[in-house]
């Protein structure tokens, strides 16, 4: 590495620690406001359960009692993987900017999801192999044209690992522009990914960061057969023998098996943590991202939301290790921020249960006896 890169290294990981020590924890006066107004409801103590628990932890993440989301964006993080050579994928590479095209077009699954929740899809160009046009839903924040095959070398370098996370939290910048005045509402934000290839990289982040064997965490990504789980689960296996990413360095493990929307994923949760915005956490795809949020800030856990448990087996070893309750299972693999789509909708109705429900003393109802 010359001195330039050094340099350049130096000033990245300088950058990256002074976002970190911005992210907080969840603001207890806030926690206690709204445990109060949820206890003083027309129900009995907890009986809402999950949306009793959203709706103190927005206000707990707020700083704040929310009265509704008015900007909901979802950004769909899209990102090439050279490990795509050695065929770990049904799909050809191809397929990412053609599907990234149909996101713009406003056809795909979670333009359908986004549009039902009166929520925003930006797509995020983090390293497509495609240069794309200037489109208003689209934002270039291409860090490379797809990673380098892990299966041969680092899919990344160190510095273009700490540039996508830096990407994400610049992009998170975008959503605190659209802020809305504190007595009317806040943002959420949805994480989302495109990338032929990413659940390859998934799976191997899952695979060193949970301490697991990558046969239980990897599954058959955009429908694999037995034969080409077997392959992938070797092509893993064979990376991260190969790299050697060290479990303990968040940036080692994304730049030798992650990719670029992955990072730019953490950079993005990392991004809502110091802005003080919930953000929903999608499927597989994000969750490797929020586990390399995780490793770098154990606090950005506290402002995060996860939406659903895929169907990627090693999905469950994710949620373990972030220590986070998915509040609903429809066997969704899809990614794309469908599951996180529906997530701002569960996070949206505990909302209106807190502001919109009588109190004991407005419906004139007798309260529990003593």
């Amino acid at each position: 590495m010359n001195l330039n890169h050094k340099e350049n290294e130096k000033k990245l990981y300088s950058l990256l620690m002074e976002n970190l020590s911005r992210v907080g924890i969840l603001d207890a006066r806030a926690l206690n406001e709204a445990q109060k107004k949820l206890d003083n409801l027309t129900k009995p103590k907890g009986s809402l359960g999950r949306l009793e628990e959203l709706a103190m932890q927005i206000a707990g993440i707020s700083g704040r009692m929310v009265s509704r989301f008015d900007n909901k964006t979802i950004f769909t993080m899209a990102g090439d993987h050279g490990v795509t050579e050695e065929k770990v994928s049904t799909y050809p590479k191809e397929v990412t900017p053609q599907m990234v095209f149909n996101f713009l077009s406003g056809k795909a699954a979670i333009n359908v999801l986004a549009k039902h929740i009166g929520a925003e899809v930006m797509v995020v160009d983090m390293g497509v192999s495609f240069d794309f046009e200037d489109h208003p839903f689209l934002i270039n924040k291409k860090v490379g044209y797809g990673t380098r095959n892990m299966a041969r070398e680092p899919a990344m370098t160190r510095e273009e690992a700490m540039q996508s996370i830096l990407n994400g939290i610049e992009t998170c910048k975008l959503a605190t522009v659209k802020k809305t005045e504190p007595d009317i509402g806040t943002d959420i934000i949805g994480t989302g990914d495109m990338g032929i290839g990413n659940t390859t990289a998934s799976s191997a982040i899952a695979a060193v960061i949970c301490d697991a064997d990558v046969a239980d965490v990897t599954g058959l990504g955009t429908g694999l057969n037995e034969e080409g789980l077997h392959n992938k689960i070797n092509v893993i296996r064979k990376a991260i023998k190969i790299n050697k990413p060290d479990k303990e360095d968040a940036i080692d493990i994304l730049a030798k098996v992650g990719g670029f929307e992955i990072g730019g994923i953490a950079g993005l949760i990392i991004g809502a943590a110091i802005n003080r915005i919930p953000v929903v956490i999608d499927g597989f795809i994000s969750g490797a991202g929020a586990l390399i949020a995780l490793k770098l800030c154990p606090d950005t856990k506290h402002f995060m939301i996860a939406s659903h448990q895929s169907v990627e087996k090693g999905h469950i070893a994710i949620l373990s290790k972030l220590g986070l309750k998915p509040l609903f299972n429809l066997d969704l693999r899809l990614g794309e921020g469908t599951g996180a789509a529906l997530g701002i909708n569960f996070a949206e109705a505990s909302l209106k249960i807190m502001n919109e429900m009588a109190t004991f003393s407005e419906a004139k109802v007798s309260g529990k006896s003593e």
